[in-house]
């Protein structure tokens, strides 16, 4: 497994950074800091002297950025496989997905730093922009992430399983955590007219189908030397898995992302952007 870990110096980069002790060992770990260096904000000063100011500032954050990679490399966890340090300049998010694309890495490891809900909707993050662009796997870390024992596998469709089931046949973690997958059916009443009994023969239907469906895909997981449960409820998405996580307390939260992008976004937002503000551990997000 070849893995990207972006750093920026905080405390969730550096939670991000403990918690390859919790994954396999990599053939290769990437290292990446970004350089956002800022234009200077003053339109009468001079050209000159506002490409100096740059040029100084940008010196500066390369010190500090080697410095960075530096100890976050003697930090890592060993073995760490093929180690590389890059240092860029530009929007983080960019960079990160176009190091990620360029140099294939199988798994994206960064920490959240939210903007919060409201400006997040309008403006993004870089978790978030990663999050619906990456062409991997993406572990957003928020805390500190303890040893895998027991791991929420949430599921919207098949889509969603066959990537899943891809991933985690990999063996990507250290220990074979007990998992237990979930879907939840967003049941509402049909649009035409129906009486409370047709209304429960819908929704039985659809459990059945929902459960047919998770247990289908706890098997596949058994075959691959998981221990596991499965389940199907009615609910909200993202209100049931936050109270299923506040409930259950796992120590990882595994989810799909079928991020949508533009106003769509901005307006809908999707499960995974919404459950970010507000989960209490960290989270794998399958792409």
């Amino acid at each position: 497994m070849r893995i990207l870990l972006a750093i920026d110096g905080s405390e969730e980069s550096y939670q991000a950074t403990k918690a390859l002790t919790q994954l396999s060992r990599p053939e290769q770990t990437l290292l990446l800091h970004v350089l956002d260096v800022p234009k200077p904000a003053y339109p009468m000063m001079m050209p000159e002297i506002a490409q100096e100011l740059y040029t100084t500032m940008e010196r500066h954050m390369r010190e500090e950025g080697e410095r960075l990679l530096h100890r976050t490399a003697l930090s890592l966890p060993m073995p760490a496989g093929q180690v590389s340090r890059h240092l860029e300049v530009g929007k983080p998010a960019q960079l990160i997905l176009s190091v990620a694309q360029e140099q294939r890495v199988d798994l994206i490891v960064l920490g959240a730093r939210g903007l919060g809900p409201i400006r997040e909707r309008l403006f993004g993050s870089v978790s978030h922009r990663v999050l619906n662009e990456a062409p991997c796997p993406i572990l957003v870390v928020n805390r500190a992430l303890t040893p895998l024992r027991d791991l929420l596998l949430c599921l919207e469709g098949p889509h969603d399983a066959e990537a899943m089931l891809r991933f985690l046949s990999t063996k990507p973690f250290q220990s074979s955590p007990e998992i237990t997958v979930l879907t939840i059916v967003p049941f509402s009443r049909p649009a035409w007219p129906a009486d409370e009994r047709s209304a429960e023969i819908i929704q039985g239907q659809l459990l059945l189908s929902a459960n047919d469906f998770v247990e289908g895909v706890a098997e596949k997981l058994s075959a691959a030397g998981y221990s596991t449960t499965a389940r199907a409820q009615l609910g909200i998405p993202s209100t049931t898995i936050l109270d299923e996580v506040a409930s259950r307390r796992p120590d990882l939260l595994v989810m799909g992302s079928h991020g949508r992008k533009g106003m769509t976004r901005v307006v809908l937002g999707s499960a995974s952007h919404a459950i970010l503000h507000r989960m209490p551990c960290p989270v794998l997000v399958i792409r």
